[in-house]
């Protein structure tokens, strides 16, 4: 057991974190193995989006995520489950009423106000000295 008060401190944080980084990295254990056992589309976006947040977590890397969520979709193509895109068919909007249009309003500056807001001249870029040529014997 340490005996400095933040060494104490650092291992109740370390086992705090070991605890809920371990809850996740459970949660895509058995999100996964439920989908393997029955193929389905919610299965697979289920996994897929326990991966996700296993990655916005910091628990694993990008690579390792889309390396498991390829292999899960090679898999769904095999059981030919059919995914389902995010995307729904559009409702039939309803027709919208015309209103008068209003006139914009032009703002009034005062001189200071636009003396202050005009951008300072730019100057042009220096020109860098030309690149001594050589020749070659």
């Amino acid at each position: 057991m340490p005996i400095i008060k933040s060494a104490v401190k650092r291992m109740k944080q370390t086992i705090k974190r070991r605890e809920r980084n371990a809850g996740t990295k459970r949660d895509v254990k058995n999100a996964t193995k439920a989908f393997l056992e029955k193929p389905t589309a919610a299965g697979l976006s289920a996994a897929q989006s326990e991966i996700d947040t296993a990655v916005k977590k910091n628990l694993i890397s990008k690579n390792t995520a889309a390396r498991r969520k390829a292999n899960l979709a090679k898999v769904a193509k095999e059981a030919g489950v059919k995914l389902e895109t995010g995307k729904k068919a559009p409702a039939k909007k309803a027709p919208a009423k015309k209103t008068a249009a209003k006139k914009p309003v032009a703002k009034k500056t005062t001189t200071k106000a636009a003396a202050a807001k005009k951008p300072a001249a730019k100057k042009a870029p220096a020109k860098k000295p030309a690149a001594k040529k050589t020749t070659k014997k």
